[in-house]
């Protein structure tokens, strides 16, 4: 099963779900679905900066925002998937596991992946939005005008 056989969409959500996923729950979901596959590596874990750019109200000139740290990695399955990992930070090891869980979900370990690793992260990351959605809907403040006597 290639890239475009799974759909750029998916790959792209479930990419974006491992970069952001925490190290350690990354780590436990990822040790409970199974052992990890033999694999060569295309690109070793490798740390570097990358520039944010921002654009003011979202529609001005782009500027320069910042620097972030990220954490790249690149592998092939025994079976032929190429696995790609991203992370913020200098995590090599949450940047491999994400490169594994990218690749396999590719191949004939994708329902398995889905269920044991892909579909707690997206349920957890849905939760603590909810979560942070409840608490700022709790701090709403609603202005109304109050009629004058004077009209």
């Amino acid at each position: 099963m290639n890239v475009t056989e799974v759909g750029i969409e998916a790959r792209q959500r479930w990419m974006g779900l491992l970069a952001r996923a925490p190290s350690a729950r990354l780590a436990a979901l990822f040790e409970a679905a199974g052992e990890a596959p033999a694999h060569d590596w295309l690109r070793v874990p490798e740390t570097g900066g990358v520039m944010l750019r921002g654009r003011a109200g979202g529609t001005g000139a782009a500027f320069n925002m910042g620097e972030m740290t990220v954490t790249r990695c690149a592998l092939r399955l025994e079976s032929g998937e190429v696995g790609h990992g991203y992370v913020q930070g200098r995590d090599k090891a949450h940047a491999e596991r994400a490169a594994l869980v990218d690749a396999l979900m590719q191949g004939p370990r994708a329902s398995a992946m889905r269920a044991a690793v892909i579909e707690p992260l997206a349920e957890a990351e849905a939760a603590s939005r909810r979560e942070r959605a409840a608490k700022a809907a709790a701090t709403k403040v609603e202005f109304f005008t109050m009629v004058r006597g004077e009209d």
